[in-house]
């Protein structure tokens, strides 16, 4: 009899935990947070309804996206600070976050822009693999990092990941003064899975024109301020004091 009793007592952890547990552990900055993640993913579908419709307010709006995401990215800390309520999952949020709306969606833009030859798409890879790369080195790191009195970070290893910014004010302007974003209508051939889509855009409307490597193979020299901007935010040597 005590056998069976004690076969039939449930184990103490298994306990189902209650419901939307995860949401209801979140503090004020992870919502924050979180509205950085939403400004990236509108980013992404924005860009992508602007090249299916060939609608540049739709790429506008893509672009306005990103500064959204900047001022949700510098709010976050502020508020977790003046709650005094700091995690490691507001750690993790803030870098998924981050990777989203300044590590895939300027790379993204690039692609609607114009970016779009097989050397452009390697350059716009490294760039997400180096955003990729930075923010796993920061969480990984941060706790042996040297601290000032009230606990910050002194100063970031490489260029933050938000000032992707930048590339894609360029490209703002690019396309706003008409050095992007003329569509040619070619008509389709099928060349493989990883033919080049850059046949959509006439060369001369994308800013900077196209560098020939070899016959076959060209790249578009405006994709270089991907690399540059990868490189520098990969970098141990560059440390830049945090505001």
């Amino acid at each position: 009899m005590e056998e069976a009793k004690r076969l039939k007592r449930k184990p103490s952890g298994s306990k189902l935990p209650h419901r939307f547990s995860m949401v209801r552990s979140f503090q004020l900055a992870d919502f924050v947070t979180l509205g950085n993640g939403v400004c990236g993913c509108l980013s992404l579908m924005f860009a992508m309804k602007a090249l299916l419709t060939q609608n540049t307010d739709f790429l506008f709006s893509s672009f306005m996206c990103i500064p959204a995401g900047v001022l949700f990215d510098f709010l976050d800390g502020r508020v977790a600070r003046w709650q005094n309520a700091t995690s490691l999952l507001g750690q993790e949020l803030d870098s998924l976050a981050d990777f989203c709306s300044f590590g895939l969606a300027p790379a993204v833009l690039g692609f609607a822009c114009g970016f779009q030859k097989m050397l452009d798409l390697v350059v716009l890879t490294y760039f997400v693999c180096c955003g990729l790369a930075r923010l796993a080195r920061f969480n990984a790191t941060v706790a042996a990092m040297p601290t000032d009195q009230n606990g910050k970070v002194k100063y970031f290893e490489g260029t933050p990941i938000p000032t992707t910014l930048v590339i894609v004010a360029i490209l703002a302007y690019g396309v706003y003064n008409g050095k992007f974003w003329r569509f040619a209508n070619p008509v389709y051939q099928h060349e493989g899975p990883f033919a080049s889509f850059s046949q959509a855009f006439t060369p001369e409307y994308v800013w900077g024109g196209e560098v020939t490597i070899i016959p076959g193979y060209e790249f578009h020299p405006m994709v270089l301020m991907y690399a540059l901007s990868g490189t520098l935010m990969i970098s141990r040597r560059l440390r830049i004091p945090k505001p």
